[in-house]
């Protein structure tokens, strides 16, 4: 049986969260995405099964194939709407510009890491009459190996978009929507690192929330580090290694 064991994984881990949850003590619920990068449409399916609705993406190409195989699965998919169950899908990895056209694919865009993708996103809302939820990814650590705005330039960039959202008529000429941030921390970092790390992302998600943005959402923590995430307040922890194994190639 393919990702054996999953059920108990996905308890134990729903258990941690909410534990972390409670000591972190910042009143957030916090939901798994799970990241199925490499791995079939299976994963998906066992996914689902298991109740984690929320399926996350690095790819866009990879993310349209499993979309695609499953809709050709009328039984496994049919089965999943009848019960309320059709996966909910997540784009968590870097969008080139040329790509923004397929974002209606998905529920929510984590990455937004400058303001050429951002406005790109903005375009593609207003010709699509549609509004594109999405978290601006922030670069807490400065690592040069990771994409991000910078934490003092996140409240710019959330009033620049406000702004650009308004003069454009709103909402109703779509665009885009932010809910939130996304942080990753450096690899291998120490617990004082990561919370650093992390409460930098929730005090940019502050920045905005204080901009006018409905910024209820922290994207924070993976298969390593989602404990002390949740602590420091993320409400969605992207992991996948932890739930299916080590990845394929």
């Amino acid at each position: 049986m393919p990702f054996s064991g999953l059920p108990e994984r996905v308890a134990e881990i729903r258990e941690k969260i909410a534990a972390a949850a409670r000591r972190g003590g910042h009143g957030q619920s916090a939901r798994i995405v799970a990241v199925t990068k490499t791995h079939g449409p299976e994963a998906v399916i066992e996914a689902v099964a298991c109740g984690l609705r929320d399926v996350g993406e690095n790819k866009v190409q990879e993310a349209l194939g499993k979309q695609e195989a499953l809709a050709g699965r009328a039984a496994v998919t049919g089965g999943m709407q009848a019960v309320g169950q059709a996966p909910v899908w997540h784009l968590i990895g870097h969008l080139q510009t040329n790509k923004v056209k397929f974002l209606d694919r998905f529920s929510l865009f984590h990455a937004v890491d400058s303001s050429r993708l951002a406005d790109a996103i903005v375009a593609q809302g207003r010709k699509q009459g549609r509004v594109f939820d999405v978290l601006l990814e922030v670069n807490v650590s400065g690592e040069a190996s990771k994409g991000g705005f910078a934490p003092a330039d996140v409240r710019r960039e959330a009033d620049r978009l406000l702004a650009a959202m308004t003069a454009g008529g709103g909402e109703a000429a779509g665009g885009i929507r932010v809910v939130g941030a996304m942080t990753m921390a450096p690899f291998e970092a120490g617990e004082a690192t990561l919370r650093q790390v992390f409460a930098g992302a929730r005090e940019a998600q502050g920045m905005v929330r204080a901009a006018g943005w409905p910024a209820v959402e922290l994207s924070m923590g993976m298969s390593g580090d989602y404990e002390i995430a949740v602590e420091e307040g993320a409400t969605m922890v992207r992991l996948g290694t932890i739930l299916f194994g080590e990845r394929g190639t």
